[in-house]
């Protein structure tokens, strides 16, 4: 995306976690992070939420998009809750394959970021702990993530257009709790324990920094596959605990309690033990390391930001 080239970047699921944590971003404006030609993306942000247009109506989408003529698209919209998908394969595929075919297609010409899973991955390589970089084998073990692999394989065709896989991601949804915070955080005020496995590991990040990477990577225009997650590997347990304790400043006295459990004895739907990534690729292309999720949460406590759960 050139400098001095003014327009609009649509922003879909405007309404989730990272969609919404876009506009955020955009609105507070990005030309702090050095991005070239930053400044006249923020201002076009333009975000698209269910209740204003539904992305599965495809020729509503098309009228629109030759109304606007976007410059630039980031598509975080996804049925992302893995028992819906798993519920209803179908509907999963309609919204998370035709309908990123569909805007990968309308934006041909355009840059276009797509917003994709560490659950791509089964988590099982021998002994390998994690760290899953671009080009290793994918295994999906969801329907969610099967739904996200074939989307992954659409958006391919086109060089112009980016994949990026990311992890938990911390902060609120205005559409409803969606962010694993958020979960947690409505659980406890309900008062009940959590029960969370010591040897299930991600690398979670906030979704403000998610979305900073995201204008980020859509200004430089570069297309692939690219990793966005935490810079630690932290087990679920340990999240867990890192929540918590975030959450007891903000609610003094509130009960957080917490269960260890174990992968070994889980006799559920299949999980991925370890999905944690390496994100070299693209903290070398934007010249910013990838934050720290514990360092990240102590920094928010610092500032007096306000509670995301």
């Amino acid at each position: 995306m050139s400098e001095g080239r003014p327009g609009i970047v649509w922003v879909t699921g405007a309404g989730g976690l990272i969609g919404n944590a876009c506009l955020e971003v955009a609105a507070g404006g990005l030309r702090r992070s050095g991005a070239a030609g930053a400044g006249d993306v923020f201002a076009c942000a333009r975000g698209l939420a269910r209740p204003e247009i539904d992305l599965t109506d495809f020729g509503a989408v098309e009228r629109l998009f030759a109304a606007e003529r976007p410059v630039g698209v980031i598509h975080c919209a996804a049925r992302s809750r893995s028992p819906a998908c798993q519920a209803d394969p179908v509907g999963a595929r309609l919204q998370n394959v035709a309908v990123t075919n569909h805007l990968a297609g309308l934006a041909e010409a355009i840059p276009m970021v797509f917003l994709s899973t560490d659950l791509v991955f089964d988590g099982r390589r021998d002994g390998s702990m994690g760290g899953y970089r671009e080009d290793d084998a994918v295994n999906p073990l969801s329907v969610y993530a099967e739904t996200k692999v074939e989307a992954e394989a659409l958006v391919r065709r086109n060089p112009r257009h980016a994949i990026v896989r990311t992890s938990l991601n911390f902060g609120r949804s205005p559409a409803g709790p969606g962010a694993f915070n958020e979960e947690l955080a409505s659980a406890w005020r309900a008062g009940r324990t959590v029960d969370l496995f010591v040897d299930e590991f991600r690398c979670p990040i906030a979704a403000l920094e998610t979305a900073r990477r995201l204008w980020a990577l859509l200004v430089t225009g570069r297309g692939g596959v690219f990793h966005l997650a935490g810079s630690e590997r932290l087990s679920r347990h340990d999240i867990g605990r890192h929540v918590a304790d975030d959450l007891r400043r903000w609610e003094p006295g509130l009960a957080t309690p917490l269960r260890a459990g174990s992968l070994r004895d889980y006799s559920g739907a299949p999980r991925a033990p370890d999905t944690t990534l390496d994100c070299t690729r693209l903290a070398g292309l934007l010249g910013e390391p990838m934050p720290s999720f514990s360092a990240w949460l102590a920094g928010r406590q610092s500032s007096g930001a306000a509670c995301a759960a």
